[in-house]
């Protein structure tokens, strides 16, 4: 088995990190991209902790993006998301993760993949093609490269950076092709074990399955660790995800909604509620419009992922829904409470023929590079 290496940026985007790939640096037959991304993550990993690659033991820290020229004349560049499974052998292109849509510009910059203006603001179209959607990102540059140093603190993120803007552009649809793929903001899901429990299934940036804490015995008020160690909780959790994905027709049955791991995301929510964050900063009722706790890649996710928070606020802004019922506004930017803090995200929604259209989502991140050279991997194909 031999050690292979591939030129690579290491970024942190938000809350999470990625190794990001130029497309003329991997295999022209994508077939070949898994086990590349498999083992310079460190993936499959019984041990849950990726020791032997660039992952992190947590889903936020096992990705891999890949960036390219475009192949959409509105767009400055492609960028292809991979979500690597840590304890399997399996990579999901199914989703957009929003986080790493924040080091994309840079990266496309960085990587020689864009010019960068020698002051002032780069601003990039960015073709996710994993939903075929464009994320227009601008971010503040200094003498000819992307700015680090700035005032934005985000919650989950030591200190603060340049702030980095996304404007989601029509993110209705990305997976199913409308907003509500079952038309109603309130559906019934009918679970495996007989159950049924409320749900508003929306498809926002990247479709998501929404349901009241209280339907489920919670507050949202739960730490991420506290959820994970509740095993009832976290099965019925993953047969709303699956329900919801054949509601939404994502899959076929089931079993395909299964291997489907990355989307939908599914999160519970409640309203306002006074909390202490995980670094045990203290949140009054007031300062949030939605408490969220949200699950990722079979995992409750200690923040809020990007594309998951567009989601919600695009969902509050729909009558009925789950999320709307239950916000404590549902006009201008909302504070949407996680577990180490809260997220300010706007969004826009306006309805055409008794049909909702969703304009746009955008949300502040900040982002930057934190290795560049050359990732070894062992190649198992070998």
């Amino acid at each position: 088995m031999k050690l292979r290496e591939l030129p690579a940026v290491f970024m942190r985007g938000g809350t999470s990190k990625a190794l990001v790939f130029k497309i003329d640096d991997l295999p022209a037959d994508r077939t070949d991209w898994d086990a590349i991304f498999l083992a310079a993550t460190g993936s499959p990993d019984p041990y849950g902790r990726q020791l032997d690659g660039m992952g992190g033991g947590l889903s936020s820290l096992s990705k891999v993006c890949v960036i390219g020229p475009p192949t959409r004349p509105d767009a400055d560049v492609d960028y292809t998301f991979a979500q690597v499974s840590i304890p399997t052998e399996s990579v999901d292109y199914a989703g957009n993760c929003g986080n790493m849509v924040s080091a994309i510009g840079p990266a496309a910059i960085d990587l020689g993949l864009v010019p960068c203006p020698p002051n002032g603001e780069a601003c990039l179209r960015i073709h996710n093609t994993n939903t075929d959607k464009i994320i227009v990102g601008r971010f503040p540059v200094e003498d000819g490269v992307p700015a680090v140093d700035g005032d934005l603190a985000i919650d989950g993120v030591a200190g603060t950076g340049a702030p980095v803007r996304l404007d989601f552009l029509e993110p209705g649809g990305s997976k199913t092709g409308v907003l509500l793929p079952t038309g109603a903001p309130v559906d019934v899901l009918p679970l495996e074990d007989g159950r049924t429990v409320r749900a508003s299934l929306v498809d926002a940036a990247n479709p998501c399955v929404f349901v009241a804490a209280t339907d489920l015995g919670k507050t949202s008020t739960e730490a991420p660790d506290a959820l994970a160690d509740d095993v009832d909780f976290m099965a019925t959790m993953d047969q709303i995800r699956c329900a919801g994905s054949v509601k939404m027709g994502l899959a076929p049955d089931l079993a395909a909604a299964r291997k489907l791991g990355s989307i939908p995301k599914v999160a519970m929510v409640a309203p306002p509620t006074a909390v202490t964050t995980l670094s045990g900063v203290p949140i009054a009722a007031e300062q949030m419009a939605l408490l969220v706790r949200m699950i990722s890649m079979e995992q409750p996710h200690r923040a809020l992922p990007i594309t998951g928070a567009i989601c919600l606020a695009i969902a509050t802004r729909i009558p009925g829904s789950i999320p709307q019922t239950l916000a404590a506004t549902d006009d201008g930017p909302l504070t949407l409470c996680h577990p180490s803090g809260s997220l300010l995200v706007d969004s826009a929604v306006h309805q055409r023929d008794r049909t909702f259209l969703a304009e746009s989502g955008t949300v502040y991140r900040t982002a930057r590079k934190l290795f560049a050279g050359h990732v070894f991997f062992r190649d198992r194909r070998d």
